[in-house]
């Protein structure tokens, strides 16, 4: 009795081994956290209530899971936000406080959300932010403004993910915002009147080259040929990177009166997408517009969704258009989701001032 009960509980121990290292190689294979996949949504909030979060939508839902950040740290963000970006598992959020001096880097792990690190007092007015290079990001940064509100000349913050500190500060253009990085050259755009992108090594974070391009240069996105594709003023531009000369420039619409924003390109390369809007004084300064597309095969454009929105995007993971809309500052915004055809698929509530995206 005895040692047939020994063998039984042996046997069972045997089993349990086996089942134990069973389960801890199937762990073994990095198991879905819960920010893996989805669509993160950047909401500005208010910039003077400093009440900005991220949303989560995943796909196949009709709702989104408010305030992120919070819901995993317990704390919410002491700004505005104006940026997330991935970088190497990490996730970098952009925070913007109404006060100088309050601006702020917070880090987080990119499949929890969990905090990892949160930079104060060495940023002013973070724009975007972009991978360049391992465990290195590049922050484009307008600077506190002069008394008359206008820009003084902005800079990137060179962060650095190992030790989770800013490093350098590159000085660019006044304004400096869109950003995008291409082998081991980095293009910085502005908003602040001028005309020119700056070119930066990435390995020695120097500026090399000053090119002109057209008025405010920014909204960079790539084509299928690693060519970026920009908006200028009032014209949507191409610029080639390896030859550093402009190949097209295109009308944004027949208004004058609007403006080409937001540029997103879709997934096969061959139409862009862009708000092109204008705030109508005569309507108490009320944004006024509609999404348009361009055709980058024979560069015509047309009014691709005839309503007025904040932004747009372009999901490759479901081949579907997301748009911003913001009744006002002190309210819920919404995310509209559309068909490739322009066909509109639904509207998802969100929390204050939905901005942009980024596709997971």
């Amino acid at each position: 009795m005895f040692k047939a009960t020994s063998k039984l509980r042996n046997s069972t121990a045997i089993a349990y081994a086996v089942f134990a290292l069973s389960s801890c190689d199937k762990n073994e294979t990095n198991p879905a956290q819960p920010y893996d996949d989805g669509v993160i949504v950047i909401n500005s909030g208010n910039f003077f209530d400093n009440n900005g979060s991220l949303s989560l939508i995943q796909r196949d839902s009709k709702t989104a899971s408010f305030d992120i950040f919070l819901k995993e740290n317990n704390r919410s963000f002491a700004g505005g936000l104006t940026d997330y970006a991935e970088v190497d598992e990490k996730g970098i959020i952009l925070v913007d406080n109404s006060t100088d001096g309050k601006d702020a880097v917070e880090i987080v792990d990119a499949h929890n959300f969990k905090s990892i690190a949160s930079i104060k007092g060495e940023i002013d007015n973070p724009q975007k932010a972009v991978k360049a290079g391992s465990n290195k990001v590049y922050i484009t940064c307008w600077d506190t403004f002069n008394p008359d509100y206008s820009y003084k000349t902005g800079f990137i913050a060179v962060l650095d993910l190992t030790a989770n500190k800013i490093t350098k500060k590159i000085p660019v253009d006044k304004g400096a915002s869109s950003i995008i990085v291409i082998g081991t050259n980095a293009y910085v755009g502005n908003v602040g009147g001028q005309k020119t992108i700056k070119v930066i090594d990435t390995q020695k974070d120097e500026v090399t080259a000053t090119i002109e391009v057209g008025a405010n240069p920014s909204n960079f996105v790539l084509d299928g040929s690693n060519k970026i594709w920009m908006t200028a003023g009032k014209e949507i531009v191409l610029f080639n990177p390896i030859t550093k000369n402009i190949e097209t420039k295109l009308k944004g619409g027949t208004n004058d009166k609007k403006t080409p924003s937001s540029l997103s390109i879709s997934k096969d390369y061959k139409t862009l997408f862009y708000t092109n809007n204008f705030y109508d004084t005569a309507d108490g300064y009320k944004l006024k517009g509609e999404i348009n597309s361009l055709n980058i095969a024979d560069g015509t454009s047309k009014v691709f969704i005839n309503r007025t929105f904040e932004s747009v995007g372009f999901d490759n993971e479901s081949n579907q258009i997301y748009t911003t809309l913001i009744p006002s500052y002190k309210q819920a915004g919404y995310i509209f989701r559309y068909q490739a055809s322009g066909a509109l698929i639904d509207s998802i509530k969100t929390e204050i001032g939905p901005i942009g995206f980024l596709f997971k």
